[in-house]
């Protein structure tokens, strides 16, 4: 099986952990991230936003590297299992739908996430465990974005 799936395959794999984001200027903070997710389970699975939800999220000159570029650097990375591309999803209904049809073991997000509160109440919601992991606060995409002048 490839690394980026549909949302159909990724049905079928147990002992998942989720984690989800832009990922647009890939750094070493992300892959720590990474890692320390991965140590929560057996599988690691990112859902990439999409460039409508990049673009909102991040600014007009974001993202850099489209859905389809974004997903190839992730699926190149040893500690990465799956990419799945997200639809723009408009409502955390969306999410929630998107979620229990996951059936994740584990979500995981850093201590810093916006959406925490939201995420562990999915957690709670639909039989998963939420792991917190250390946001490391050196490293920013938008930062690097910024200082590269691309932003």
């Amino acid at each position: 099986m490839a690394k980026i799936i549909s949302l159909q395959e990724v049905k079928k794999i147990p002992n998942l952990v989720l984690v989800g984001g832009c990922f647009d200027l890939l750094h070493p903070g992300h892959l720590r991230f990474f890692r320390a997710a991965k140590k929560k389970g057996e599988r690691l699975v990112i859902l990439l936003e999409s460039d409508l939800k990049a673009k909102k999220l991040k600014g007009n000159s974001r993202p850099i590297f489209n859905q389809k570029e974004r997903a190839e650097m992730l699926a190149s990375l040893e500690i990465v299992d799956y990419v799945i591309f997200l639809p723009y999803l408009k409502n955390d209904l969306e999410y929630d739908n998107l979620i229990r049809q996951i059936k994740p073991a584990v979500i995981a997000a850093t201590g810093n996430d916006p959406l925490l509160t939201r995420k562990k109440n999915q957690a709670e919601n639909f039989g998963a465990v939420l792991r917190i992991i250390p946001f490391f606060k050196n490293y920013s995409s938008s930062k690097l974005a910024k200082i590269l002048g691309l932003d």
